[in-house]
């Protein structure tokens, strides 16, 4: 007997979980199931992204479904365009056997009125985005009035987004009598609050702990200088060569700019993000999914709906600003019982960050060390070698082979394994061989007068930036200008230096990496802005006027090796192109130059740039502001 048979599940539903290949029910199924089915009951769920919520709820939703009657009888909430379209297209694939039951999305970025009009010629279940569901009932475009349930999705990240509002109004245009099942990651207080205000007497589920992380999922941080942040996602990306992974920046531009070079440096990588249209996201999305992506580069909100398969790895780019975001960023891989890895990039002022997930996530992390040049090239010979053993041949070589031979004729198996390898691998060393270790950051050799002081929290750090009285600053008007682009106190920017064509300014040490990520690149009006760390640390000695003035030499900068400085990703045997190694995954050898290409890597026919992936117009990029 099938397990879920066991639950209590209807033949209808039974037959598409028999076509879906689902053999047995998650954990959170299994509690959650035959409670929603049996009972008339609230209920608030907590469980881990992945661990197969979507069902839990809505194989009794349409369970309890009348289908023969066309009015909306159910609600369901979720934070995002991508988690509401996925869900529906979910319920949709659960109640294919189910004759007259219809569910329709509702979100914004597409239109109000088409929306409007398929929730009017019958669903019975509507799946929305709280913006846009409150901006239909507040036009009257739909009726929620009589509803008999109302399911609340990741209600955590609803309400770590602002939606705390939306979803009250909504909730309160709901009849009293409904039942309401919230399911959710995490419990923060405002979750509670609602929990006690719209239900009553809830059912608890837990799966695991409160708030703790997936078993499924390992856990691992790399101390690095910030200004190598960006060196070290390359490299870890280069030491997993079947990485297939989601990498996570804390703002929209911050994501951008990392896509960005990624792709001039020849990975196969994409932004997401809300500034992309809804075209261009399901574009990105149909990329990751059919694994031409291998580097989805995303924000928190817009990675919300990702529910990808055999995702291999969670990259942290920049820890988020909420500790408890980083359970629904681990989520994104170790799904369905399978394995995965999630890796922290942080520099020393970040370890605190470190513990405190610790202690939510209820597991340890393993502190690793970025791979070196010499061991990366290791693995990627043996990746090589590995893969030539499992190409499958075509034999339609066979015709060409004569002429093959002839070239090779007099070279012996060792010689000629040898010449073919080195094809790719030479081009890794030689883009290695110059590069310098990010190992040992940690230890005492990082106290050489070549190496960038530790910087601390607490402590101030001065920076140069390339701008100055040439640009219409005077020492205020920069202050303003830098506290207002960080987003930063009063108080948080201090000993402003402004110079005529550069100047120097302080924050404390623990915005360090806001400073670094944010300025560096910024598009002042068509001046690109670079920002420095100053290599002499004596930054409480200076004032606006300019007294004591020695900005000594300047380190840092966001500045990533760009087209041309890194290795591509291996791409099978391609001796046309510059130096570089590609990665694997395609005989594409039109760009000249130095960096392997990922496995997978955008081909002719893909977008090569991160904002126009998914759109055939590829509109320009965006300037940053």
């Amino acid at each position: 007997m099938n397990k879920f048979e066991q639950l209590g599940l209807n033949e209808s539903l039974l037959l598409a979980i028999k076509d879906l290949g689902f053999e047995n029910p998650s954990e959170v199924q299994e509690k959650a199931i035959p409670v929603l089915l049996e009972q008339n009951t609230d209920l608030v769920a907590l469980a881990q992204t992945g661990t197969g919520k979507t069902a839990a709820f809505g194989f009794p939703l349409i369970q309890k479904i009348d289908a023969e009657n066309r009015n909306t009888q159910a609600l369901i909430l979720s934070p995002t365009r991508e988690l509401c379209l996925q869900i529906t297209n979910e319920i949709k694939l659960y109640s294919k056997y189910i004759k007259g039951l219809h569910t329709v999305a509702v979100y914004g970025g597409a239109s109000i009125t088409e929306q409007a009009r398929e929730v009017k010629r019958g669903a019975q279940i509507i799946v929305a985005t709280p913006g846009r569901m409150q901006d239909m009932i507040n036009r009257g475009l739909v009726n929620i009035k009589n509803i008999d349930f109302c399911i609340l999705d990741e209600a955590d990240e609803m309400l770590n987004m602002g939606f705390y509002e939306d979803i009250c109004s909504i909730l309160s245009d709901t009849p009293d009598e409904k039942n309401t099942w919230l399911f959710s990651a995490t419990m923060p207080a405002e979750v509670a609050r609602i929990a006690k205000q719209f239900m009553s007497n809830p059912k608890e589920i837990t799966v695991g702990h409160k708030n703790s992380g997936s078993a499924t999922v390992s856990h691992e941080y790399y101390v690095v200088n910030a200004r190598d942040r960006y060196e070290a996602l390359k490299r870890l990306a280069d030491a997993n060569p079947d990485i297939f992974s989601v990498v996570f920046c804390r703002t929209k531009r911050d994501t951008q700019a990392v896509a960005e070079k990624l792709i001039e440096d020849g990975y196969n990588a994409a932004a997401l993000h809300g500034d992309l249209s809804q075209a261009q996201r399901d574009g990105v999305m149909k990329s990751f999914r059919g694994r031409q992506i291998q580097m989805l580069v995303a924000t928190d909100v817009a990675a919300r709906g990702i529910d990808v398969d055999n995702v291999t790895h969670v990259v942290n780019y920049q820890l988020p600003d909420e500790i408890e975001t980083y359970n629904h960023r681990s989520g994104r891989t170790g799904r369905a019982g399978k394995l995965g890895t999630s890796i922290v990039i942080v520099t020393k002022s970040e370890l605190r960050k470190i513990h405190s997930i610790e202690r939510i996530i209820q597991q340890k992390f393993q502190e690793k060390t970025i791979p070196s040049g010499i061991e990366i090239c290791e693995i990627q010979l043996l990746h090589l070698a590995n893969k030539i053993k499992d190409t499958e041949v075509d034999h339609d070589i066979d015709t060409y082979l004569p002429a093959i031979n002839e070239v090779l004729d007099g070279l012996s198996k060792e010689e000629l394994i040898k010449k073919m390898v080195s094809v790719e691998f030479n081009r890794f060393i030689n883009y290695y061989k110059s590069k310098r270790d990010l190992t040992g950051e940690r230890g005492s050799d990082r106290e050489r007068s070549s190496e960038p002081r530790e910087i601390r929290a607490g402590d101030p750090v001065r920076y140069f930036i390339n701008i100055g009285a040439r640009d219409d600053f005077d020492w205020m008007q920069l202050k303003d200008f830098i506290k207002e682009t960080l987003d930063l106190g009063r108080d948080d920017v201090f000993k402003v230096d402004v110079k005529e064509g550069f100047s120097f300014f302080n924050t404390d040490g623990e915005h360090t990496d806001k400073v670094m990520s944010i300025l560096n690149g910024y598009d002042m009006n068509g001046r690109r802005i670079n920002v420095e760390i100053s290599k002499n640390d004596g930054g409480g000695r200076r004032d606006h006027n300019g007294r004591n003035s020695g900005g000594g030499r300047r380190e840092g900068g966001f500045r990533g090796e760009r087209s041309g400085s890194a290795p591509r990703r291996d791409g099978g045997f391609r001796s046309d192109r510059g130096s570089a190694p590609r990665r694997e995954g395609g005989f594409r050898g039109e760009r000249n130059s130095s960096a392997p290409r990922r496995e997978g890597g955008f081909s002719d026919r893909a977008p090569r740039r991160a904002e126009s992936a998914g759109d055939s117009s590829r509109p320009r990029r965006p300037r940053r502001s």
